[in-house]
């Protein structure tokens, strides 16, 4: 297969299965939707505030011993969570008071068999959260905007809104399994957010660059509709869009299941998994959904749906193959027939 993608003689019909692909999509995500709805996002303590515990443990410990202190303490509704391959623990509480947090650090060191100083503690102010996450969606927006602007001038309006609508497709994707799987919404997942919207993109534009490129001189003429060529240029880019992707999924892979999974690299994996599946999300979304999307609307214009009429008409003719013989009107009622001896009738004898 890669071999015939290098040479060219790979032909895929992306654009003709756009049915089925806009229903996968609409599947994945009325998926997100709904468990965005029902079990939210993990949002970490930047974003909701509050205070958060570190502890490595030193003695036998389970998450049951840990809240059973707690509430001793009086934070009966603390959240303790193990960390690592369960030689720690992680609490989050809500934002406690300085005398607060002594007598919780003090709970948790006991439990870990730690000495109080090597409990880490976050605090974060649920006033600086939530400016957190008001200018997280705020460089969202703007990421969109700003993008939406320059394809419309780099390309065309119709192209911009079809990659809009593909970059929303990853994003949301990207969400609902975050929301799916439980994973800690971090900064870093922010950071790792805005750079799949621009991977996806990049790849968005590369596709619609050669169309636009092949659709200028796509004349009235032409053998070949709107969407036929559309098709054909999404698989002269085929192989470079691949590559793109393969090698960026191996590095983004590598930290994944390597660095955060099997090293225990915690701090990696809110990184390392938004990347990685924005870059496959990304992917799939500028072949399978923008292209097919920008096809439908480009058809309805005037110009590509004249063409599409003009080469329905010509290949829609009947045409007889030259060997049939030309069809011969019967003679009128009234007609008399020619004698035998006829030159009419001579003439037709001769040629049977």
């Amino acid at each position: 297969m890669m071999q015939r993608l290098r040479g060219g003689g790979f032909h895929f019909d992306f654009v003709g299965g756009a049915k089925r692909w806009l229903i996968v999509s609409a599947v994945v995500l009325a998926v997100s939707l709904l468990s965005l709805g029902v079990r939210q996002l993990n949002l970490g303590l930047e974003f909701t505030g509050g205070t958060a515990f570190e502890v490595a443990t030193r003695k036998p410990a389970s998450v049951a011993d840990l809240k059973q202190a707690l509430a001793t303490a009086g934070f009966a509704e603390a959240i303790v969570q193990e960390t690592g391959d369960g030689s720690g623990f992680y609490v989050q509480s809500t934002h406690l008071s300085s005398d607060d947090r002594i007598r919780a650090q003090q709970a948790i060191a006991d439990v870990a068999g730690v000495d109080p100083g090597d409990v880490n503690v976050q605090d974060v102010g649920p006033k600086w959260g939530q400016q957190i996450t008001n200018k997280a969606l705020r460089s969202l927006v703007i990421f969109f905007i700003v993008a939406a602007i320059f394809i419309s001038l780099r390309l065309e309006p119709k192209m911009a809104g079809a990659a809009m609508v593909a970059v929303f497709h990853d994003v949301l994707a990207t969400a609902g399994i975050y929301s799916l799987t439980g994973f800690k919404v971090t900064q870093s997942t922010i950071i790792a957010f805005l750079t799949i919207l621009g991977y996806s993109l990049y790849d968005t534009v590369v596709i619609f660059d050669r169309v636009k490129e092949r659709s200028a001189v796509l004349s009235a003429a032409g053998r070949s509709t709107y969407s036929q060529m559309a098709n054909e240029s999404v698989n002269q880019v085929l192989v470079r869009s691949l590559n793109t992707s393969i090698t960026s999924l191996l590095p983004v892979g590598s930290l994944l299941f390597v660095g955060s999974f099997l090293l225990g690299a915690e701090t990696l994996r809110e990184l390392a998994l938004a990347l990685f599946i924005g870059l496959a999300a990304g992917t799939y979304s500028s072949i399978f959904v923008a292209l097919p999307i920008l096809a439908m609307w480009k058809e309805r214009e005037a110009r590509w749906a004249t063409l599409r009429a003009r080469i329905a008409a010509r290949t829609g003719e009947p045409t007889a193959p030259a060997s049939d013989p030309a069809p011969v009107s019967p003679a009128p009622s009234g007609a008399s027939r020619p004698k035998a001896g006829s030159p009419k009738r001579r003439r037709k004898r001769r040629r049977r």
